[in-house]
């Protein structure tokens, strides 16, 4: 990929979009960020702002899958960050659900310990920043892409993927999970959503995105069966895990992180053009989200991509991975498409509150492009992941500052997925290098 300058000042982030024909709200007003939010049906919920901590994984749990020292660290900084909404990172039902060894998994041995961290990052939040935040727990299952066992992918897909399974050397004739081990699934996914219950959670996250096993299903067009063909059949497990959760959990609510576009090759991925796959047809996705705020699922976090695949999608950055394979595209670019799709999400649901993310790669200049999401209805919250490793106190500088420190930013250097990547613990290797490093035994 070409080396691209980072952008210093708001008349060059406007120059950049106009040489580029692209758009991007910006708004010099940032009390829209400030702005309290009330959410939820049965039970309302108000987050003080409309900052988000987005689920990334730190890949630093115990053996038995208990959140370790890291993750108390991590979620404490969130806490005192001052983002509202703390969504907390993809943790496993199953442990053959977990894409690396030291993913978080959530069982009936160490409810105790996610209790403890939950217990410890509202205590902080409340401390630091005088406001409740709202916790949501994200449950997964890494399916193509599960590893449990470090060194050892066992992939779990949904269907036969051409692209997919080419990157990942699946073979044609290697099994795809069953119907009847989906259905078993489903229990697992409710099991799980009863010990987050138990373990104080205001809501859980049915994960369906960037391509894991509940995403591969929304895009199973070549998978025969209840699960695979038709829209109905392809969001079944979705709809039917929310509605068990909801009906045997009333106190939890229930959401999702959902991929609204794959950007793989018809017919494997979700809401793309028949003919082009660079191009979206969110009529599916716009479909799914109307489906399930009739089932009274009361906020969703969209976003787009697999970040295996093509992490220019949801996550723009100025330096690939080493891993990754390199697009030669301008960040710019993918800044603006991920909010022009979570836009179309959300004018399309006006009343359903929608988490907006993507704006890493625009570091300091990240907060007018967030106030002007918000300002012109394009999102009602704004998520940062990989910034809230890098600068958790960014949400807290906005608001009482104005602005965000520069020497604290994410520089969008793909130093956290590297690490993923390599089964160490993630964190971000340039703000917190005494923790992360790509050649340190962290």
């Amino acid at each position: 990929m070409t080396t691209v300058s980072y952008l210093k000042t708001y008349e060059e982030l406007n120059a950049a979009l106009q040489q580029r024909g692209l758009t991007l709200p910006i708004s010099e007003d940032l009390s829209f960020l400030g702005k309290p939010l009330t959410f939820g049906a049965k039970k309302k919920y108000t987050l003080a702002n409309r900052f988000v901590a987005h689920p990334m994984e730190g890949f630093d749990s115990g053996l038995e899958g208990e959140p370790g020292d890291l993750c108390f660290r991590r979620y404490s900084r969130f806490a005192a960050g001052g983002a509202s909404l703390i969504w907390f990172e993809a943790t496993a039902i199953i442990p053959e659900a977990r894409c690396n060894s030291q993913q978080l998994w959530l069982h009936e041995k160490n409810v105790r310990a996610f209790a403890d961290l939950l217990d410890k990052t509202k205590k902080t939040a409340r401390e630091t920043c005088g406001h409740e935040v709202v916790t949501i727990l994200q449950l997964t299952h890494s399916g193509r892409f599960s590893k449990p066992r470090r060194g050892e992918r066992i992939p779990i897909p949904a269907q036969h993927n051409d692209v997919l399974d080419a990157v990942q050397k699946i073979p044609t004739d290697y099994p795809r999970i069953s119907d009847d081990d989906l259905d078993r699934l489903q229990d697992a996914f409710v099991r799980t959503a009863k010990l987050a219950a138990q373990c104080g959670f205001d809501g859980v996250d049915v994960k369906a995105s960037h391509g894991y096993l509940l995403n591969e299903l929304l895009g199973a067009r070549t998978r025969k069966g209840k699960y695979g063909g038709t829209f109905e059949n392809r969001t079944r497990f979705l709809r039917e895990t929310i509605s068990r959760i909801q009906d045997e959990i009333p106190n939890l609510f229930v959401t999702s992180r959902l991929s609204a576009y794959d950007a793989i090759k018809y017919p494997w991925g979700f809401c793309v053009d028949e003919h082009d796959y660079k191009k979206w047809d969110l009529t599916e996705s716009k479909r799914l989200v109307a489906d399930l705020k009739a089932m009274g699922v009361p906020l969703l976090s969209i976003t787009i991509g697999v970040p295996f695949f093509n992490p220019h999608y949801n996550r723009p950055y100025a330096k690939q991975a080493r891993s990754a394979v390199a697009y030669d595209e301008h960040p710019l670019i993918g800044v603006c498409r991920f909010v022009e799709i979570v836009r179309d999400i959300q004018v399309s649901q006006p009343d359903m509150p929608i988490v907006g993310a993507g704006l890493a790669w625009l570091r300091h200049l990240m907060p007018r492009a967030a106030a002007g999401i918000i300002a012109t209805g394009s999102a009602q919250l704004v998520g940062q992941g990989r910034g809230s490793f890098a600068y958790p106190d960014a949400p807290k500088d906005v608001l009482a500052k104005g602005e965000m420190d520069t020497t604290q930013v994410c520089v969008a250097c793909s130093g956290c997925t590297e690490l993923m990547r390599q089964e160490k613990s993630s964190g971000c290797i340039i703000r917190d290098r005494s923790f992360y490093t790509l050649n340190g035994a962290q």
